[in-house]
């Protein structure tokens, strides 16, 4: 069976959605012949990377699959419009794949939603040019997410973006969800549709997990997208990390970085910024900390932070602050302590506690993350039922 997949991000690029689909991609290709279609990389800074400049379009492989990069117009701008011409790009620069789908005649075409606007081109140009069928995966809720961040409000755009988000979902065979609330929204809207809870479950080798007791003082560690809807900045100025003799090490890129460097420079706080690192080594770093905090500024309705399930394998306990099926995950398991986001009062108490923790609770934590990890996120376990869901899919008429 032969796979096309269709996503703004990949590999080398960092971050929760380039890891998935590269993942994705690699674990398919030991059972199918799989190719991915996306951009020359350049998330998060907005930029080519250096090693890829100077490219219009260029073929590559990566592991066991192929890979075509196009250039795109790039921007991490909080501007409305260069984010819009910034979606928009591949879309009009997978005209150039049309050729690909009339010749290579895959059986599936994987789209990544979002960006809408390149989901709703990908699936277009598939339904127009081939009979491969549709399988949208849906990693997030656009534009009801932006809406809940505050990047956009309700009106003609948002109408239109809604329109273009019932399009991708009605025209689509099969939808992959990463939680329950996103295939339960997506239902309602397109209740025919075939669905498949597929989590962004990392891949983690044995020998990298936690193994060592707590650090004295203790570390806590933040590595990710240093982005407004994870509020990193706000929690190094609300919780005193000093008072609570406990250090807060900072791994990551993104638009707050600077402001966060600033406060830095002026503040003797127990915070400290690492750089960053790429998705392999950082599983090398994280198990050095005793706590990763996972932070989010506001209730994302249908979103699970990735890093849920990557820390719970690494065996580090958690300190959330957030809401929704992310919340419920953390206490379902008693992998760690959970805070309403923007509730900082609550979030310094669950850091004391955790702070405090005796060696016996603290290795209790570490042990139900170990039982959560064996029992409900193993990769290998999602990606054979994966299979099974796409091998069944293509042969249905």
């Amino acid at each position: 069976m032969k796979i096309l997949i269709v996503s703004n991000y990949l590999y080398p690029e960092t971050g929760a959605a380039s890891n998935r689909i590269t993942q994705m991609a690699e674990a398919l290709s030991k059972n199918f012949e799989v190719s991915v279609v996306t951009a020359l990389p350049n998330y998060p800074t907005g930029k080519v990377f250096l090693e890829y400049k100077g490219r219009f379009f260029m073929k590559e492989k990566i592991k066991n699959f192929d890979v075509r990069r196009y250039r795109t117009y790039n921007s991490n701008s909080k501007n409305a419009i260069k984010r819009m011409a910034s979606m928009l790009s591949l879309g009009f620069m997978m005209l150039f794949e049309i050729k690909y789908l009339v010749r290579e005649r895959y059986d599936i075409v994987i789209v990544q939603n979002s960006p809408l606007l390149v989901s709703s081109f990908a699936i277009l140009y598939t339904k127009m040019f081939s009979n491969s069928k549709i399988v949208l995966n849906v990693s997030d809720l656009w534009p009801l997410s932006a809406l809940e961040l505050g990047a956009i409000k309700k009106g003609r755009f948002y109408n239109f973006l809604e329109r273009i988000e019932k399009f991708n979902y009605t025209r689509s065979g099969l939808i992959i969800g990463q939680s329950n609330e996103i295939i339960g929204y997506v239902k309602n809207l397109a209740q025919t549709k075939q669905f498949f809870l597929y989590r962004n479950i990392p891949r983690i080798d044995e020998n990298t997990k936690k193994k060592h007791a707590k650090n004295k003082p203790v570390r806590i560690v933040y590595a990710g997208l240093l982005g407004v809807a994870q509020g990193v900045l706000d929690v190094c100025k609300k919780i005193n990390f000093k008072e609570l003799d406990v250090e807060f090490h900072i791994y990551g890129m993104g638009n707050e970085l600077n402001n966060i460097l600033k406060y830095l420079n002026y503040s003797d706080c127990n915070i400290y910024y690492k750089g960053s690192v790429s998705s392999n080594e950082i599983k090398n770093v994280l198990v050095e900390y005793d706590f990763s905090i996972v932070p989010l500024k506001n209730r994302i309705y249908g979103a699970v932070p990735s890093k849920i399930f990557e820390l719970t394998l690494l065996n580090i306990p958690i300190i959330f602050c957030g809401g929704g099926e992310g919340a419920q995950i953390v206490r379902k398991h008693k992998i760690g302590f959970v805070s309403d986001p923007g509730d900082y009062q609550k979030l310094e108490e669950n850091i004391y506690t955790a702070v405090n923790l005796s060696d016996k609770k603290y290795k209790e934590l570490v042990d139900n993350c170990c039982k959560a990890a064996n029992v409900k996120f193993d990769f290998s376990n999602q990606m054979e039922e994966f299979v099974e869901k796409l091998t069944l899919f293509s042969s249905k008429d």
